[in-house]
């Protein structure tokens, strides 16, 4: 995006250290954007907008570049090209809370549903000691940290208050994951900004018929979603529940005899939607079953004589090993049910 772009948003004062250096193009300067908010906001000013559209909800997945320093790059978890669930919510002060509080439920259901159930809530806030690193008046930022700590405090929800670790336009609320090993890596953040809105000149026609500066709230749920898939694979150990798993299953035929039974069973699970896969290749069936396991594929499912001539099949999973001969329908069921209701655990 252009340069001068930046600078209204104040990027370019606040936050030019994070941001790699600009390139001309035909005359003009360009910057790599660190950051998705602008274009939301052209999005909004390209027309009036009255305060009967408001809240109005603007979302993308966008990928932003930030010049991370090379010694604390960390594989998956810190890079300096990533892709946000980028969201940015235009209200009146009015209406700010109670979008807070959809974003906190919103987050809270993301991560119930990837199965994590230990993480961290933290209210970032100014420092009024380095008021200089701010936009805004103090008197704006109590009253935006005030509206956070409400919603917080109204949704029970404990939190830690981190002064000095707010955005350069407004506090936030960061939840951090906790991965296997105990550490906590920020991804949802949901961030009040009172001071964009203004920089860019953002109107709406209230109720008394005059104009009125809109507040933006920021969201993003996975925050980044490479962050969030380093995390997840470690969360997990890389053995996914069924639903996340990239191959739910796959078909063992313990030889090239049974292969046309093992077709059937591989399309019947097609046909349901599992991610399936035949496994005939001419090695010994130890040794798929154990390719299958190093590669933690949620269920095997071993077919001979018997079940071809039952319409079965012997059920494998990853953890446990021989689960017992199912009927091939009711092994269908099972798992789609485990997909269709995003199981954890099972």
């Amino acid at each position: 995006m252009r340069l001068k772009l930046w600078e209204i948003s104040g990027h370019a004062n606040y936050y030019r250290e994070n941001m790699f250096g600009t390139m001309d193009v035909e005359g003009d300067q360009y910057q790599l954007k660190p950051m998705n908010c602008p274009g939301h906001i052209l999005i909004y000013k390209a027309r009036a907008r009255s305060y009967r559209i408001l809240p109005m909800r603007l979302g993308e997945l966008g990928t932003v570049y930030r010049f991370e320093r090379s010694g604390v790059m960390h594989g998956l978890l810190r890079v300096r090209g990533f892709t946000q669930d980028d969201a940015h919510i235009f209200c009146m002060m009015e209406q700010l809370e109670s979008e807070v509080q959809a974003c906190v439920e919103f987050a809270h259901t993301v991560l119930k549903t990837f199965g994590f159930d230990e993480y961290q809530v933290e209210l970032s806030t100014s420092d009024p000691a380095n008021a200089e690193h701010y936009a805004g008046t103090m008197d704006e930022w109590a009253q935006a940290e005030a509206a956070l700590t409400n919603t917080l405090t109204r949704m029970k929800i404990p939190f830690k208050t981190i002064p000095g670790e707010a955005a350069f336009y407004g506090p936030k609320i960061d939840i951090k994951l906790v991965d296997a090993i105990g550490r906590p890596w920020q991804l949802t953040t949901v961030q009040f900004d009172f001071n964009l809105p203004r920089r860019f000149e953002l109107q709406y026609a209230g109720a008394d018929g005059k104009l009125h500066t809109p507040v933006m709230v920021h969201r993003a749920l996975f925050g980044s979603i490479e962050r969030f898939f380093g995390v997840l694979i470690e969360h997990y150990t890389g053995a996914f529940p069924v639903w996340l798993a990239p191959v739910q299953a796959v078909v063992l035929p313990i030889s090239d005899k049974h292969a046309p039974y093992a077709r059937e069973v591989q399309e019947e699970l097609h046909r349901a939607k599992v991610r399936v896969q035949l496994d005939d290749r001419n090695e010994k069936l130890n040794s798929r079953i154990r390719d299958a396991q190093l590669q933690k594929v949620p269920f095997m499912l071993v077919v001979g004589d018997r079940e071809a001539e039952n319409r079965t099949v012997a059920v494998r999973r990853r953890d446990s090993g021989d689960s017992g001969t199912r009927p091939l329908a009711e092994f269908v069921t099972w798992i789609r049910e485990l997909i269709d209701t995003r199981a954890t655990k099972w």
